[in-house]
């Protein structure tokens, strides 16, 4: 895809973050900074905070306070990774491409499918790679139910429910809170992504789709409550739910088959170590305790079912393989495209009600 499919500095890939908030602090930064094939060379980020802390994190790597101080580094760089607001992305990344490098956008991979598919054929154009980071693809919980659809031990599949669901009654200060549905916030563009994604991963496109959107939070600007249900071509019907505001949970996934069901509760442990400074090459990293399985099976008979380790880290081994030795992006970002223009058709049908 590129004519120069080889990093220069010995191999390893130098690598730019732009954003240090929850993205690059969390998601981005631990995995470049503990791989043997990346270098965290730049990281990106206007807040004074955030700077120190980035500094203080990765004393290695340069804290710059824009996107031109990054772009006069660009040619000593081989990828930009951005986690800035998603309204800002298209933008961003078509500036890392137009200097030279490979990107990786973080979800939502952009407001609309006409700015991801745009984005897509420029970087083609240009020839440099572009994918996007889904992280949740590799959640333990979800690599599980990956597994047991794709043995077929449960039959076929006819009603999948998954929930993605916080208590947030007050809400931090971010950009989040302010951002309308227009410039990409909303739960379905921050949860949504990833549920979004995960359903049609596991049962592909969807024929018709139902949705239900609330702003519950008094003087929201966008959804902070969803349900889709969503008919699936191949037949299962999906329930999803995305919420930021639901006081008991409900299980994480619930997959109902003609042989058996699974059902497995609580989030993936990734985020929550990562945010505790955890490193990803602890050798306990993405491991789940045995009290947090899942069941397999049909009433009275439920076995628990040991939950597959969860990796991040393999969206970023996949990107390295990519881009030494010219192998596919860990995502392909018409799978993003998909996904947008499924959100962007919930909204019309909510605009219309």
């Amino acid at each position: 895809m590129t004519s120069d499919p080889t990093p220069h500095h010995d191999g390893v890939i130098r690598t730019a973050v732009v954003g240090f908030g929850t993205s690059g602090r969390v998601f981005h930064s631990p995995f470049l900074a503990s791989s043997p094939e990346y270098s965290l060379d730049v990281i990106v980020t206007g807040n004074a905070d955030r700077a120190a802390e980035a500094a203080r994190l990765h004393p290695g790597a340069a804290v710059v306070s824009t996107i031109d101080e990054l772009l006069a580094r660009a040619s000593e760089l081989d990828l930009v990774v951005i986690g800035s607001p998603p309204a800002s992305h298209a933008e961003l990344a078509t500036a890392a491409i137009d200097a030279g490098t490979d990107v990786v956008v973080d979800k939502p991979f952009t407001v609309t499918g006409a700015e991801g598919r745009a984005l897509v054929a420029h970087a083609a154009q240009a020839g440099r790679r572009l994918t996007v980071f889904q992280n949740r693809r590799w959640d333990g919980d979800y690599l599980t139910v990956r597994r047991l659809v794709d043995e077929g031990v449960l039959g076929t599949i006819g009603r999948f429910e998954s929930r993605f669901e916080w208590w947030k009654p007050t809400p931090r200060q971010s950009w989040k809170i302010e951002a309308s549905v227009a410039t990409g916030g909303g739960i379905l563009y921050d949860l949504g992504t990833h549920v979004i994604d995960q359903a049609l991963g596991l049962f592909g496109p969807v024929a018709d789709v139902y949705a239900e959107l609330a702003v519950r939070r008094p003087g929201g600007v966008a959804e902070d409550d969803a349900f889709l249900a969503l008919q699936h071509a191949s037949g299962t019907i999906s329930h999803l739910w995305m919420s930021s505001l639901t006081p008991q949970f409900g299980p994480r996934f619930r997959v109902l088959g003609a042989a058996g069901g699974y059902t497995v509760w609580g989030l993936d442990g990734q985020e929550a170590a990562l945010a505790a400074g955890v490193s990803p090459s602890s050798p306990d990293f993405g491991v789940a305790e045995p009290s947090r399985w899942g069941v397999a099976g049909a009433e009275p008979t439920l076995t628990a079912v040991p939950t597959e380790r969860g990796d991040y880290g393999a969206f970023y081994r996949q990107l390295a393989d990519a881009i030494r030795r010219g192998g596919p992006v860990p995502v392909d970002p018409a799978d993003a495209i998909a996904v947008l223009e499924l959100i962007e058709r919930v909204h019309a049908g909510a605009a219309r009600r």
